[in-house]
């Protein structure tokens, strides 16, 4: 899983388009661009619906590709949260031809741990459950699992593309996606096809349990021991009331105790079917070359029926929340507010507010809260969290220094929302965000592993890559009354959740319960 970030404003907007705009330090226009730039695009979607989008680049010979799976933490239901990530951990285990020695007997043993394990968990979760039984049937499920791991070659899907010059072997899951990518010489296409088209028309959940386990230790590494990780847990718990936005990718710890082999195959085969997947490629390739290894490999993957639409909207917030920390850590002052979904007209309106309040050492809230009060050590913000396909959350987010109070941190932070609401801002701040806007994507495109992510992303988010240029458009357009209508929209009581942590010593509480005591 990848880690959040905290410029998300930098990781939306379109870089690809802004790189193409800079040419000896002027902005081209738009259908100037557009037009160059489709010269070198090929857009094929098979006949089973997978979507490719193939940018010719020949700077290097070498290629990278991004395929974005439109499933994330949002397609979830109760009782298996974590499993879009914990899919995206099996997509690294291999398939029946890599990462075995004898498929055959391997596959048997699989269908026998599984067997075993649902057995265990009917017992485990039985209200009348048996501890000696259960203690049986926990043997039981062991032995099985030494014995499915007796075929496993462990890594060879990544061992292959390390030793073929590969780099950058990743993925990441969100709430609204999963992505997977990596980068190889450009002799290697036929290789890429045949491993990724592998991994996704016949995944074999191998070590599944032992995987489970290791995204266990990850929930407990990134989130429970995190207090800032806590914190926004709970913030986006609250704020989401009714949308699966509550739900963290990781998931539950119960439902993570909980999930099987059977529960993957079957998310497996609802999301991952070819129409719901799309693959960016750029680099030293041509299309007319590729299109019929493309045809050859991924073209075997059957149709699936497209996946079911997500029905809950959530309701609009009607009164403020309140979610308080008390931890032995740094104290820490957030409030977010719903914003609409990155398809919204309004988004680069958003971008501006981000940009203007907190970016640099200029930004409103540096200079107000760090500068000039000294009651914040730093102020951030994050947008487009935990997700931008559905309706999401803007946070401002202030660190209070020493000897500040989180209240004064608070009425800081709302000064400046609120003159965001009654006076226009400077020519000089919507100037300077647009020209950073647009410096920033180009400074996010100097790969080709960064372009295919942007072209599979916005694909994904829009049906069309074209967005990309249309977003500038957009970006351009933004003036001081749309600041000032969004804010005052936006930044109202009863759209806010506030979150903090408050610094609690253990010897605090050691004088409290010695207190009590007397008492």
């Amino acid at each position: 899983m990848s880690p959040m970030r905290w410029r998300m404003l930098r990781h939306r907007l379109p870089a690809l388009a802004a790189a193409l705009f800079l040419v000896s330090g002027a902005f081209l226009a738009t259908a100037q661009d557009l037009a160059s730039f489709n010269e070198k695009t090929t857009v094929h979607t098979l006949d089973n619906g997978w979507t490719f989008i193939i940018v010719e680049r020949p700077v290097a010979p070498v290629f990278s590709f991004a395929t974005y799976a439109n499933v994330g933490a949002a397609q979830e239901i109760p009782g298996i949260t974590g499993l879009a990530h914990m899919f995206e951990h099996m997509a690294f285990k291999g398939t029946p031809n890599i990462g075995t020695t004898n498929y055959k007997a391997e596959k048997r043993a699989i269908e026998e741990l599984e067997a075993a394990y649902q057995v265990m968990q009917t017992e485990r979760l039985s209200p009348r459950s048996d501890p000696e039984r259960l203690q049986q049937l926990e043997a039981r499920f062991k032995e099985m699992e030494k014995k499915a791991d007796e075929y496993v070659i462990k890594n060879e899907f990544g061992d292959i593309i390390d030793r073929e010059g590969g780099t950058g072997l990743n993925a990441f899951t969100n709430s609204d996606v999963t992505g997977y990518f990596y980068s190889l010489p450009a002799n290697k296409f036929e290789l890429m096809a045949y491993l990724e088209s592998e991994r996704f028309l016949h995944p074999v959940f191998r070590e599944f349990y032992k995987e489970r386990d290791v995204v266990k230790e990850e929930r407990r590494m990134r989130i429970e021991s995190q207090p800032f990780r806590r914190l926004l847990e709970q913030i986006v718990s609250a704020a989401f009331q009714a949308h699966p936005y509550h739900q963290p990718v990781v998931g539950y710890m119960s439902d993570l105790n909980s999930i099987t082999i059977t529960d993957a195959e079957d998310f497996y085969r609802t999301y991952y079917v070819p129409s719901n997947l799309v693959t960016a490629v750029v680099g030293d390739i041509k299309a007319d070359e590729i299109l019929p290894i493309i045809e050859k490999y991924f073209g075997r993957i059957p149709v699936g029926p497209a996946p079911p639409a997500l029905r809950t909207v959530e309701p609009t917030q009607i009164a403020e929340k309140t979610v308080v920390l008390k931890d032995p850590s740094q104290p820490m002052y957030l409030e977010a507010y719903h914003k609409p979904a990155a398809t919204d007209i309004d988004e680069p309106v958003y971008d501006a507010i981000d940009d203007i309040l907190f970016t640099g050492r200029t930004s409103r809230m540096y200079r107000s809260l760090v500068r000039d009060k000294k009651i914040a050590i730093a102020a951030q913000s994050f947008t487009g969290f935990p997700g931008n396909k559905y309706p999401g959350l803007w946070f401002a987010l202030a660190v209070p220094s020493r000897d500040a109070s989180t209240e004064e941190v608070q009425t800081a932070v709302r000064a400046e929302l609120e003159r965001l609401k009654i006076e226009d801002v400077s020519d000089e701040e919507l100037a300077r965000f647009k020209t950073r806007a647009k410096a920033d994507l180009v400074r996010s495109l100097r790969s080709n592993q960064g372009l295919a992510e942007n072209l599979a992303r916005y694909h994904t988010l829009f049906g069309d890559w074209r967005e990309l240029f249309r977003y500038i458009d957009r970006l351009d357009a933004v003036t001081k009354a749309d600041i000032r209508r969004v804010a005052n929209v936006v930044f109202k009581d009863s759209n806010r959740t506030v979150g903090m942590i408050v610094t609690e010593t253990a010897q605090a509480d050691e004088d409290k319960g010695s207190a009590q005591g007397e008492s």
